[in-house]
């Protein structure tokens, strides 16, 4: 059954909302306008849904008292069967959108991506990663600011972290995060033999200042010229900028801008991300073992997914999922993995909501 008295409550508040922004008062100010808007926005769906749901089910019950009535009760019968169907649909629609969002769905993403094992051809995979998700962010009309970035001899990435910004990008990035395992004829090899190699991703929410405060006196920065691949004037301004803060251990080191200040700015928010992401984990750590099994923790060290080029295959690990579409993958076209990965955490929280408990994670399989 649904929570009705929950739905009645939200539907009033709704309501409420409609009234309170029609009135003076609250129109002449814009903090409050913002506000109560975005409480309205984030309402909407569930109350229409609610409200649909609550129309579908009347024309059932008048349908189902019309079955006693001769003359009513062969198109009551021809009825019945698709209102008890779409009553159905909408109950699931509702249940899922009373799930429990989490308040980092909305922000950006800072996205880091390094090679892992596998030397120059992990590096050149690392940078195909970078490159299919900036292509998927394209898609989505999201922007892709490269903050710091290691070339390798070749040309391909040994590290690259960047700021994806747009809307709602950390709820469709989030599960990214992990091992990425790749089995391809490197461009290197001679022989035709096929190698693997992997590539590390690290999805963390942007942090905004009400969620991470740093001391100044626990930040140690150095300033030194800039290095690695580029062109002129490279190496003749002191402007790359490291950060280390001293009670974590964690070291940021940005270089990409010929700013000092503007490469500051971009260290101190990818340490500010990553102590953000820190305070997370601590708080999933403190969750029950039955939530951390779903698909949502994103561990470094887990491999998640496999990407075989001679068969033109991708394989998720967690949900069992395996596409043979990855050329139009590696292209951007990541909508059937980040749907499919979504639709299995709603599947979790609604099975652990109606006391089931969340189903553990798949582990990794080696045949993909």
């Amino acid at each position: 059954m649904l929570p009705f008295d929950k739905l009645e409550q939200l539907s009033r508040r709704y309501a409420e909302l409609e009234d309170l922004l029609c009135d003076p008062g609250i129109l002449s100010d814009r903090n409050q306008l913002s506000k109560l808007n975005k409480e309205r926005t984030e309402l909407e769906p569930l109350v229409l849904a609610f409200a649909h749901y609550r129309d579908v089910d009347k024309r059932l019950r008048d349908d189902e008292a019309a079955l006693a009535d001769p003359d009513l009760r062969e198109l009551a019968e021809l009825e019945i069967p698709d209102l008890q169907a779409e009553r159905g649909t909408l109950e699931g629609q509702i249940r899922l959108l009373l799930l429990p969002t989490d308040p980092a769905d909305k922000k950006n993403v800072i996205l880091e991506i390094r090679g892992g094992e596998g030397g120059e051809e992990a590096a050149l995979f690392a940078m195909d990663l970078f490159r299919m998700y900036a292509r998927y962010a394209e898609t989505k009309g999201w922007t892709i600011e490269v903050m710091s970035l290691s070339e390798s001899a070749t040309g391909g990435y040994k590290e690259c972290v960047a700021l994806v910004s747009g809307k709602d990008v950390y709820s469709q990035l989030r599960f990214e995060g992990g091992v990425h395992r790749v089995q391809r004829v490197p461009a290197t090899e001679t022989q035709g033999r096929i190698h693997t190699s992997t590539a590390t991703v690290a999805v963390l929410p942007e942090a905004d200042d009400v969620d991470v405060q740093i001391d100044e006196k626990d930040l140690e920065i150095s300033i030194a010229a800039s290095g690695g691949p580029g062109g002129q004037g490279v190496n003749t301004t002191n402007s790359a900028v490291q950060i280390q803060h001293k009670p974590t251990g964690i070291i940021v080191k940005c270089q990409d801008e010929r700013s000092q200040l503007k490469n500051k700015a971009k260290a101190l928010k990818v340490l500010k991300s990553r102590l953000y992401d820190i305070e997370r984990e601590k708080q999933e750590a403190a969750l029950s073992a039955e939530r951390k099994g779903m698909v949502g923790t994103g561990e470094r060290s887990q491999k998640i997914r496999t990407y075989n080029y001679p068969q033109n295959r991708v394989s998720d690990h967690r949900i069992r999922l395996t596409l043979n579409k990855l050329d139009r993958i590696m292209g951007g076209d990541l909508n059937e993995l980040v749907t499919a990965l979504r639709t299995h955490r709603q599947a979790a929280l609604l099975n652990e909501t109606n006391g089931g408990g969340a189903p553990a994670m798949f582990g990794d399989e080696d045949d993909a």
